[in-house]
């Protein structure tokens, strides 16, 4: 039985349908889901996510959020609460070096736990988007 996953963000549903796996990056370090996982609760870090479903793979890059492993009924669910979601095929849209200013203008502000997170969104588009 596969899981029945959602992705969303405060904007939109970014992914919803059933999977077969599901890959996400938690501030614990990734986190593979297969059916039948046991009830789990992460909080995501700036990373990819990746999703298999049906033969097909679909990646995307969060800015954090929450995933939720449960039960429902015999199968499994699995709920992605994103701040910010973006498809691979659409980071053309955005660009990493506005990041990485906006990191370095944090820095010089001493704010460097949301330079990391900045840098953090640069470095993981510039690795996805060249994909």
């Amino acid at each position: 039985m596969p899981l029945e996953l959602h992705l969303v963000t405060p904007e939109r549903e970014v992914w919803a349908g059933e999977a077969d796996f599901v890959i996400a990056r938690s501030v614990a370090g990734d986190i593979g889901i297969l059916p039948g996982h046991a009830p789990t609760l992460a909080a995501l870090d700036v990373g990819p996510v990746t999703i298999e479903a049906g033969g097909q793979r679909t990646t995307l890059v969060v800015d954090g959020g929450f995933l939720h492993v449960g039960e429902l009924g015999e199968g499994t669910t699995v709920d992605i609460l994103a701040e910010h979601a973006v498809l691979q095929d659409d980071l053309g849209g955005e660009d990493p070096a506005e990041f990485e200013r906006r990191a370095e203008e944090l820095r010089n502000d001493g704010r460097f736990d949301d330079a990391r997170v900045e840098q953090a969104k640069a470095d993981t588009r510039r690795r996805l988007g060249s994909g």
